[in-house]
């Protein structure tokens, strides 16, 4: 068996066994990624492939680690369009490892995350696959949550309200220093809240390395994963991060070039077009919406520098605090309506 400190093979095949998963042989456990967010492994047998998913073991933030509710809307969509790898098991309780964690099916297929990935893709398979993604994104939108079982997943009413509230707490935790522009763009966000919105899943971090593509086609989404901030709410606030995560920035925020900022990628103003054409649906306050994004990404890489500073995040992680002002800067710009996303 092999060994990770944050995932004890012995103790995971146990609680496998436990819950009734045939496991044959010892688990070989890999890290496949972690530091900026939860910590994702790689736990094989002599038979079948899995994915173990649980939060950091130190530099933990409030909400932003949330296996239970990964694991909730994941179960709920396992039968609808909306492509997600197969729930195997959840210690909701964390009695294992001391924190909770989940168990899927491996889904095979590329990850899109870096420049170079984009290289082995022609301009008309990263056409296909921006498509792909507002279709998926779509469809995510498009679930009855009701009838799948997710009606006290969240909260819908007044979810934009709340969320300008939720991040203005968040930089509270993690700040390392005083920005004003924090509050100068909480108060005018809180000052435009829309008035209508329409209540669906939303995924709440949803971009290109976020889903496994198919590998004969990168127009198919075969399995869009991280989904710890996940809830109900307003959907446009999930195509508008979608939208700002184009911002050159978002380099800064991972700690590598990353695919989805590369310009061979339709503008942001052009992805957001192809959701509203998609679903027939306005965009309403366009300007709010890409204002709310910018403050969640800028407190976001703050909350990565606050876990490297506490030890949990991988070399470099401590810079991305750096992109914060320019998330800030382009949130307030953006209300003044003289800011382009793409």
């Amino acid at each position: 068996m092999s060994e990770h400190p944050a995932l004890n093979s012995v103790l995971l095949r146990d609680f496998l066994v436990g819950r009734g998963v045939d496991v044959v042989g010892g688990l070989h456990v890999d890290l496949i990624s972690g530091g900026k967010s939860n910590l994702t492994f790689s736990v094989r047998d002599d038979r079948t492939h899995w994915v173990v998913r649980r939060p950091p073991t130190s530099g933990l933030t409030p909400s932003a680690h949330d296996m239970n509710r990964e694991w909730a809307v994941t179960s709920a969509l396992q039968h609808t369009d909306v492509p997600v790898a197969r729930t195997v098991a959840i210690d909701s309780d964390g009695e294992v490892f001391g924190a909770p964690f989940t168990v899927v099916e491996f889904v095979d297929g590329p990850v899109i995350r870096t420049a170079d990935d984009l290289k082995a893709l022609s301009d008309s398979d990263v056409e296909r696959n921006a498509d792909g993604l507002v279709e998926t994104l779509a469809r995510l939108h498009e679930v009855d949550y009701q009838a799948v079982g997710l009606g006290e997943f969240g909260r819908p009413d007044g979810f934009v309200a709340r969320q300008v509230k939720l991040w203005a707490r968040q930089w509270g935790h993690v700040k390392s220093r005083e920005l004003d522009d924090v509050d100068r763009l909480v108060t005018a966000l809180a000052e435009r809240v829309p008035t209508e919105a329409r209540n669906t899943i939303v995924h709440g971090d949803y971009r290109v390395d976020n889903t496994i593509t198919s590998a004969d086609d990168p127009g198919v989404v075969r399995a869009v994963v991280d989904w710890e901030l996940s809830t109900l709410g307003d959907p446009l606030t999930d195509i508008a991060l979608m939208c700002v995560y184009r911002r050159p920035g978002f380099d800064q925020v991972v700690g590598f070039e990353a695919a989805w900022t590369s310009d061979r990628y339709p503008s942001a103003d052009d992805i957001a077009q192809r959701y509203a054409t998609r679903t027939g649906r306005d965009l309403g306050d366009w300007d709010f919406y890409l204002a709310l994004a910018n403050l969640k990404l800028g407190v976001v890489a703050e909350g990565i520098a606050h876990r490297a500073r506490a030890g949990a995040s991988s070399d470099g992680a401590e810079s991305a605090g750096e992109a914060t002002a320019e998330f800030i800067a382009a949130g307030l710009e953006q209300l003044r309506g003289t800011s382009n996303v793409g």
